[in-house]
């Protein structure tokens, strides 16, 4: 009897730290699955890699610690690595972007799972998905002003390309003398359809990449006084991520005002053509400046990374050599 008392002692002690002490081990048997499911990933045993991480998020599908949201963005990307190896299984795609989202609604700003969706969403050819997408991204005023900004100059970019299928081509683009120079004259295209959704690109094209580079952080607005080398590795890397979203909308605004310049010329309205023409080298010019920047931030980075390198085998190529 006694036993049999102490028995139920011992195993209502056990009951009790084990619920206590639960989340506690969760985390432990998830790390485990983290780890092993990255071995698997790394060694392209993808099927066992996305087992392991199944079991990761579904201990935390609420993504309350940073192992259950690991585990969720792992999932996707390893269901995302067998649609590429396998496209002909699209299923495994529809999975992926599931999963993508299951991501997001842990964390909005996860950058790279929106991406990835989008990039799906391409590949699958799904263009008024893709376009809902983006659109939805650049909209959303919870998300992080940088990534916003993108999600514009990404629908800025198909923009671009729908004006350019327009005017760069022989129909509209003739070399001609001006001023005693080689420069290129455009007319519009025979066919008013095509002339009218040029029309309609350039404009729209224009409204988004502003809203982009209306979104232009502090950092990105006085970049001029940035000094790569007066700034603290973390400074380094901090103002490297303020100012790289921006690149493109820099880029795109130029191209998208060489594209209104055209469509000015096109319409004879040359004094129109030549201040567009004038605000797309400013813009150039712009553009130019803050990847020159992002250069000499990234080549500071790329300096400092091996400087430490080359000390740290110094230091050890030191400590090896025998003691004479």
């Amino acid at each position: 009897m006694r036993s049999s008392r102490l028995g139920i002692f011992v195993l209502l002690l056990l009951t009790v730290f084990l619920t206590a002490n639960c989340s506690y081990f969760n985390r432990i048997l998830s790390r485990k699955n983290l780890v092993d499911g990255s071995m698997a990933y790394k060694e392209r045993k993808f099927e066992v890699a996305e087992d392991l991480f199944r079991r990761a998020a579904a201990r935390d599908p609420e993504g309350a610690t940073e192992e259950g949201k690991i585990a969720q963005v792992f999932l996707a990307r390893t269901l995302h690595s067998r649609y590429i190896g396998n496209r002909q299984d699209t299923s495994l795609a529809e999975q992926a972007i599931a999963e993508y989202r299951k991501a997001l609604a842990l964390n909005k700003n996860d950058q790279s799972s929106y991406k990835a969706i989008a990039g799906l969403l391409e590949n699958l050819q799904r263009t008024d998905e893709w376009k809902q997408w983006v659109t939805d991204r650049a909209n959303d005023g919870s998300i992080d002003p940088e990534y916003r900004a993108e999600a514009l100059t990404s629908l800025a970019a198909k923009q671009n390309t729908c004006a350019n299928e327009v005017s760069d081509t022989p129909a509209t683009k003739k070399t001609v003398q001006r001023d005693g120079k080689e420069v290129y004259q455009y007319s519009k295209p025979e066919n008013e359809a095509d002339f009218q959704r040029m029309k309609a690109c350039v404009e729209e094209g224009n409204r988004l990449i502003e809203q982009a580079v209306a979104l232009e952080n502090d950092t990105v607005k006085n970049l001029a006084s940035i000094d790569p080398k007066a700034l603290t590795d973390e400074q380094l890397r901090q103002n490297l991520n303020a100012l790289k979203p921006f690149e493109s909308a820099r880029s795109y605004r130029a191209s998208l005002l060489i594209q209104a310049s055209r469509l000015a010329e096109m319409e004879g309205r040359n004094e129109d053509r030549d201040r567009l023409k004038t605000q797309s080298d400013q813009a150039k010019e712009a553009f130019t400046a803050l990847s020159n920047k992002t250069k000499d931030i990234q080549s500071e980075i790329d300096a400092r990374t091996a400087a430490a390198e080359a000390a740290a085998n110094a230091n050890a190529n030191g400590a090896a050599a025998p003691a004479r």
